[in-house]
């Protein structure tokens, strides 16, 4: 009797151990990874080394940064972003292998070349000067976004900051050259300074986006600030100061402005004006402490709705309801059913949303998300995201949009992608020309000898009410370490459709933090190299040499530059043709790709359009789509061989050329 009681109190215990360890052995199952050996074999990346200005560096190289006497107790927390990378056609020769890096290590903006570029596209790398604009020292440049903003043909290039607003540096027409002094610096928001001094709003600016919103066939600007408006790096600042008033939905940041092109002219003294559209972007959405913003049609009328990610808060997805010469958004979230925990609603996550990328992840012609979140091992273990987009077409996206919902589903464990390491900016890419796009994450946050991870965990479980408050934050300082040691991921598809990381088998597992990514075929052979911003450390360029690479389609977007011509070494087939989506076919089925004008955390690709076509070697049928510059959408289909096409789009689509 006594046997059976002790039994009958045990059974309870039994069962649930029972349970646990099936549920045990379910999740094992349901995370494991396929091996990465065979899938890192096709792949191969060999660093080398980026030119930088004469005597770069002998200067010397910051570890920290100088900041508001309020933040001093977490000055390396207030330090770990910044670095920013971008590649682009800066000489106008057709090739996108021209450089522009922000290296937290000077505060210096680099104008260089690609390792790969061609000896007519090289020349003397310089660091640009924003000079007679008012700068002083509690500015710092955080990201670099070339870009044609006068519609001339000549490539820009838009530098944000931490204690300003953001600058122009517009192209001059007829440089034999490029060079320091081929650029002319504009204030991108109108500031008057007679006393040589900056008077104007104290920008805080992590993110930022260019792409044509309004449909007017020219590029408006997001601008997503982190801080706000006050006196972050200045020393002798005011105590204005604060930090997120929220572990979770923390809305008392800089936030998102909106910038609507209004006009641009060219020649020796060229300039590009544009106005905020305030209220562009509903309240509720605007105020978030933005790292990343991102955009793409998802409808069909090419126009691109935005995605913003934001720290300690929820992530947005905009539904663009924009035209010529108005610009407007509206707010549209994911739908929770019973099994699904509430940060994998889009839009009502608690995770910090630090990059985001689109991309078309299982080759059906639609456009999916892929966002990158804190996913530290025994530190935040959120998960990243990867949002799948679940309308049945643009007129069902277009329909569900409009009523406020966003039909994608957050699947980043079924596709091997959820954990990574403190993620920054995330870029999709097909370096294999294979038709499967990898996707390639920053990471990493502080680096130092001693590990913090006990304090922060603390801060987690803090009252709202007092995180706002910069005293209430645990002390990281210079030696106090962070997720110093994460590197960088390199997700490729497994021959299960499975993503795996493979970064360690290529030797691009440098534990040093990262923070931006740029993509670019730099040598116009349809091959896809990439570079990456190192967090107090030097930028990285890795040249693919991937050992068998399928046939491609290299496709460049052109409108007619509408400036005063001329020529010159910057001066283009035309201005780039923003908001261009194409839609490609092939007997593996369909791919979708768009001139992404610029988006993500601080990292920038180039504007080609790239699809690979694997072991297909013949016509590919392309589906495109445009606006001109009265915002009149046009359409075309026709066949294009592998290898790079330049076109024209007025109100059809011709072939010129290539550069």
């Amino acid at each position: 009797m006594e046997f059976r009681e002790r039994l009958r109190k045990l059974v309870p215990g039994l069962a649930t151990l029972t349970v646990v360890g099936s549920l045990f052995a379910t999740v094992q199952v349901s995370v494991a990874v396929p091996d990465g050996a065979p899938v890192a074999a096709k792949y191969k990346f060999k660093e080398m080394k980026i030119a930088m200005p004469p005597g770069y560096e002998r200067q010397r190289m910051n570890s920290v940064r100088k900041v508001n006497p309020a933040y001093e107790k977490i000055r390396s927390w207030v330090s770990s972003v910044g670095a920013g990378i971008a590649i682009n056609d800066l000489t106008g020769h057709g090739v996108a292998n021209g450089m522009c890096i922000v290296d937290t290590r000077t505060d210096q903006v680099v104008v260089t070349y690609t390792p790969t570029a061609r000896q007519e596209d090289r020349f003397t790398p310089f660091v640009l000067n924003a000079a007679p604009l008012p700068m002083d020292d509690a500015m710092a440049p955080t990201g670099c976004t070339p870009g044609d903003y006068n519609a001339d043909g000549r490539m820009d290039l838009l530098v944000s900051y931490w204690g300003r607003t953001p600058v122009l540096f517009m192209a001059k027409d007829g440089d034999a050259a490029l060079a320091a002094g081929s650029y002319v610096p504009r204030e991108l928001v109108p500031s008057e300074s007679r006393d040589g001094k900056y008077h104007g709003p104290r920008w805080n600016t992590d993110a930022v986006h260019v792409g044509d919103l309004d449909g007017d066939g020219h590029p408006d600007i997001v601008v997503g600030n982190y801080f706000p408006d006050s006196d972050v790096l200045d020393p002798h600042g005011l105590n204005n100061v604060v930090m997120h008033d929220s572990m979770s939905s923390a809305k008392n940041a800089g936030g998102d402005h909106v910038l609507r092109w209004r006009a641009g002219t060219s020649g020796a003294q060229p300039d590009a004006s544009y106005v905020e559209e305030k209220g562009a972007i509903p309240y509720e959405a605007s105020t978030g402490w933005t790292l990343a913003i991102s955009g793409a049609d998802l409808t069909g009328d090419v126009l691109p709705e935005l995605y913003v990610a934001n720290d300690f808060g929820h992530d947005h997805l905009l539904y663009n309801k924009s035209k010529p010469g108005r610009i407007a958004f509206s707010i549209a979230k994911g739908q929770r059913t019973p099994t699904t925990p509430k940060s994998f609603v889009l839009g009502d996550g608690s995770f910090k949303g630090m990059g985001v990328d689109f991309g078309d992840l299982d080759g059906n012609g639609s456009f999916d998300m892929v966002v990158s979140n804190i996913t530290v091992a025994w530190g935040l273990e959120e998960s990243n995201f990867v949002w799948k987009n679940q309308a049945k077409g643009d007129r069902d996206m277009d329909r569900q949009l409009s009523q406020g919902v966003a039909p994608f589903t957050q699947e980043a464990q079924e596709h091997g992608m959820a954990w990574s390491g403190w993620g920054w900016d995330v870029k999709m890419a097909d370096f294999l020309n294979s038709g499967d796009l990898s996707v390639v994450q920053t990471t990493g946050f502080v680096k130092g000898e001693i590990d913090r991870w006990p304090w922060l965990q603390e801060t987690a479980t803090m009252n709202d009410a007092l995180m706002s408050n910069p005293k209430m934050w645990p002390n990281i300082q210079p030696g106090d370490d962070l997720a110093g040691d994460n590197t960088l991921a390199f997700f490729a598809k497994s021959s299960n459709g499975k993503y795996v990381n493979i970064s360690e088998q290529l030797g691009l597992a440098v534990p040093t933090p990262t923070r931006a990514l740029a993509m670019a075929d730099t040598t116009g052979t349809g091959s896809l190299d990439f570079a990456v911003a190192r967090q107090w450390g030097p930028p990285a360029f890795y040249v693919n040499q991937s050992p068998a690479k399928g046939s491609y389609l290299n496709l460049q977007m052109y409108r007619p530059a509408g400036g005063a011509g001329g020529s010159g070494a910057k001066q283009g087939a035309g201005a780039p043709a923003y908001g261009t989506k194409v839609t490609i076919e092939t007997p593996d089925g369909k791919q979708v790709s768009q001139l992404d004008g610029g988006g993500g955390h601080s990292g920038f690709r180039s504007f080609d359009m790239h699809f690979g076509l694997g072991s297909h070697s013949g016509p590919v049928t392309a589906h495109l789509e445009w606006r001109d510059a009265n915002g009149r959408v046009h359409r075309q289909t026709q066949k294009f061989s592998p290898g790079t096409h330049a076109l024209m789009l007025t109100t059809h689509a011709q072939e010129i050329p290539t550069r």
